[in-house]
């Protein structure tokens, strides 16, 4: 059967709820919001005369859901305008609405009956065939769909969403024992193309994969905490990214989850449990009373941790009073943090003797061992529950991963010589002579499953470039990118240097990778698979450059720059960017050349250069503006001057978009170019675009000059930044930055409306780079920039 969700709506519009329909909506699915009906008028809503019976008032709960849509951080909407896509109004008089929805989300209080209630009345109105789910953290989904007809039991299952919707990537999918195959297949596929989801097959058992193996290991480390003396601060600086886990580690996460919903999450799963795993989720008495005390972490303003005059106290657990907070020091944090590979920090860690190493140990063994234990009745398989907690939790390896980490065999002697009770199937697998739960064999990824290796079943969509390279594809190599084969006619440029910054040998590599497709191949495609695209030029290096007043080198080297831009520019063959994560300054500058871009819809995209006393050197801010005026020309009153003062503004204030959506606003991406929902198949969708450009007849764009406004444009543009100085709102050195890139927008000193060759105009942008280089002050930012962080403002 042919499905297609064109409509949808969500019933409940609390945070979950809300959020959801704002995926929904940055997907361009359009969305019903429905909620309750308040039983009782406001004194605002009273003094406007307003009734019960008025839709302003049944509606308002939806409605102001809304509207806190708009004013959340993190942003729940890539962009605002897609608010418009989503229409609010009540579960009482508008259920009738449902007739035209393909699939119904519910996401009501978690409350079996409450829900049994709501699907009864939904069942009266929903379509034949239309798809309908709860998005239950933990209430059975067969206990749900007791008493409905077997039609709508065909078309139910569950669609757990992690918070925030839009930046977590798991989707946990759970269907029942009459759940159709064909339903459950679609949600799959639809939850990865559309949603832009990992989506996981889990079983209907308490708090289904994530949650389940999370809260354990979560109230794990509590119980580990108390009984070694440790403090949440000092948890928290070996919990995260020591361990290449999230930031926010392991007290923090709580902080932001809320204490109440934790404790919700865990009770959920002690009411169904026995013995000794009922006795881990038997959450602390010290936690029931910071809930009680409405302690509950961020949305209260205090938890485990609260911030006073920019200090962060930690809650002193005994006293119950913020003190100072505090981080762990051993020698084995000292010694973890001297190693690059994740499997060297693991073995460091959990096989000292200091306090550090045991603590990690007693924690990491005992969620190794649960996730064995689950193994099959939570999930079908290892690679489901590690995708879970990767997707779910931010984890950059999964239990088994973890455990494949430190080593199958000297963990478990460690774990049986402490008393631990080890799985039998994990004890058989070492016994039969595998030291592995994963192994690879010719570039392919094998896991343990009921006795062999099964193969990980990996979706077509998703191009791995380790696996590439590790199966010889890699045609040419130094030790700033890489250019790989990718299959059918189609290469793949991949930056590879620290933070993908650009510096000499990707500027070769470049020309090189557009050299051998013009002669060799259907088309380029320049992406990768690093934290970011690409964060923009090797500031260090410039830096150094310019203190030893080198000049020339510097010109050399942003010339060369200008020069590979052209070169992607009017390549004979399709060259695709493939940019997602932060995409700045020379990152985007590589993308703005190129045929198409396919970005992935988080891609945070900007010419940033403003922030270290620069502007753009690498052909950006021509690019941005023949975008702008290609752009009004498309339908829109041309409007020359309008188009210089757009991109003056967004490059002077170094405006960086916060999705893709908001760099399509920019002009950075135009309407042609496409966005990917889904990371993993970025640079897939990225290959496509090339084979198609190609397979259509693809031609490079024909040099053509550009029109500019000249020296009374050039004037306009200064009015503005003239005002802003006066008025305190920027620096000296500000106006000058801005002065110099206004006169590169401009086009320089020439009659308003004259058509210029690009040449001209790099010349005057790689000019207006080399004296801010030259600045003290400018000298001063970079500098600021690359010891701490973040801009400086002198």
């Amino acid at each position: 059967m042919i499905r297609h969700i064109q409509k949808a709506a969500v019933l409940g519009s609390g945070v979950m709820g809300a959020g959801i329909a704002a995926h929904l909506a940055n997907v361009g699915i359009p969305t019903l919001l429905l909620d309750i009906v308040p039983r009782e008028l406001t004194e605002e809503e009273k003094a406007k005369g307003l009734t019960l019976n008025d839709a302003e008032v049944r509606n308002k709960i939806a409605a102001g859901a809304l509207k806190r849509l708009l004013k959340q951080k993190p942003a729940p909407l890539t962009t605002k305008k897609n608010v418009s896509m989503i229409t609010a109004g009540n579960l009482e008089d508008d259920l009738d609405q449902l007739t035209d929805v393909d699939w119904i989300v519910e996401a009501v209080v978690e409350n079996l009956a409450v829900k049994k209630q709501l699907f009864e009345k939904v069942e009266k109105y929903r379509k034949p065939g239309s798809i309908i789910s709860s998005n239950t953290s933990g209430i059975s989904i067969e206990a749900m769909a007791e008493g409905r007809s077997e039609e709508f039991r065909r078309h139910f299952l569950g669609t757990h969403f992690f918070n925030p919707p839009r930046y977590l990537k798991l989707l946990e999918v759970i269907p029942t024992k009459d759940t159709s195959p064909d339903v459950l297949d679609y949600m799959k596929t639809f939850g990865e193309d559309i949603l832009g989801k990992g989506v996981v097959i889990a079983k209907d058992t308490p708090n289904f994969i994530a949650n389940r193996i999370g809260t354990y290991g979560l109230l794990k480390t509590i119980q580990e905490m108390t009984a070694s003396g440790l403090s949440a601060g000092e948890v928290d600086s070996i919990t995260g990214p020591l361990i290449r886990r999230p930031k926010s580690a392991t007290f923090r996460t709580l902080d932001v989850v809320g204490l109440d919903t934790f404790i919700h999450v865990a009770n959920n799963v002690y009411e169904q449990v026995e013995g000794e795993e009922k006795r881990v989720f038997d959450v602390p008495d010290f936690m029931k009373k910071m809930r009680d005390n409405g302690w509950i972490g961020a949305k209260s303003g205090q938890g485990f941790f609260k911030k006073e005059d920019k200090i962060i106290l930690e809650l002193n657990l005994e006293t119950m009073e913020y003190n100072e907070r505090k981080k762990l020091k051993a020698a084995s944090i000292e010694r973890a943090k001297q190693q690059k590979d994740l499997e060297a920090k693991w073995k460091t860690l959990v096989y000292s003797d200091d306090k550090a190493g045991t603590f990690l140990w007693n924690i990491i063994a005992p969620v190794l061992i649960y996730s064995a234990q689950l193994t099959g009745e939570i999930a079908d398989n290892i690679v489901a529950i590690d995708q879970a907690m990767k997707w779910g939790f931010g984890w950059e390896q999964g239990p088994f991963e973890v455990w494949d980490a430190i080593g199958l065999e000297p963990s478990i002697q460690k774990m049986e010589e402490e008393g631990l009770t080890v799985p039998a199937w994990v004890k058989e697998l070492s016994t039969n002579g595998c030291t592995s739960f994963y192994k690879e064999e010719n570039g392919e990824t094998y896991f343990y499953h009921r006795h062999e290796y099964k193969k990980v079943p990996v979706s077509e969509k998703v191009l791995d470039l380790k696996k590439l390279k590790k199966q010889g594809n890699v045609l040419k190599k130094n030790s700033g990118a890489s250019l790989i084969d990718i299959g059918d006619g189609i290469v793949l440029l991949e930056f590879h240097s620290p933070n993908n910054a650009i510096g000499i040998d990707i500027i070769t590599m470049i020309n090189y990778a557009v050299e051998e497709t013009e002669k060799e191949y259907k088309g380029l495609v320049i992406g990768n698979q690093g934290k970011n695209f690409c964060v923009g030029a090797n500031l260090a290096l410039i830096l150094m450059e310019a203190q030893d007043d080198n000049l020339w080198e510097i010109d050399m080297v942003v010339k060369g720059f200008q020069q590979a831009m052209m070169r992607i520019k009017y390549c004979t063959k399709p060259v695709v960017a493939a940019p997602f994560g932060m995409t700045l300054g020379g990152g985007a500058e590589v993308c703005l050349p190129a045929a198409h871009i396919q970005a992935s819809a988080e891609t945070y995209m900007g010419l940033v250069e403003t922030g270290v006393g620069l502007i753009p050197g690498g052909g950006g801010n021509k690019e941005l503006y023949v975008r702008h005026i290609e752009q009004m020309a498309n339908g829109v009153p041309f409007d020359l001057q309008a188009a210089a003062n757009k991109v003056f503004e967004t490059i002077a204030l170094a405006k960086t978009s916060t999705s893709a959506d908001e760099a399509r606003e920019n002009n950075f991406l135009l309407e042609a170019d496409g966005i990917s929902m889904n990371s993993d198949h970025l640079l897939y969708d990225a290959k496509q675009a090339a084979l198609h450009l190609y397979e259509s007849g693809y031609r490079a764009p024909k040099r053509k000059k550009v029109p500019v406004v000249g020296e009374t444009g050039y004037a306009a543009l200064l009015l503005g930044a003239r005002a802003m100085m006066k008025s305190g709102f920027i620096s000296e050195h500000d106006f000058k930055i801005a002065s110099k890139l206004a006169y590169v927008i401009a086009g320089g000193g020439v009659p308003f409306g004259m058509e210029v060759e690009e040449e001209y105009l790099l010349r005057l942008e790689r000019e207006a780079f080399l004296s801010l280089i030259a600045e003290p002050k400018s000298q001063q930012r970079m500098q600021h920039m690359l010891v701490k962080g973040k801009p400086l403002r002198n």
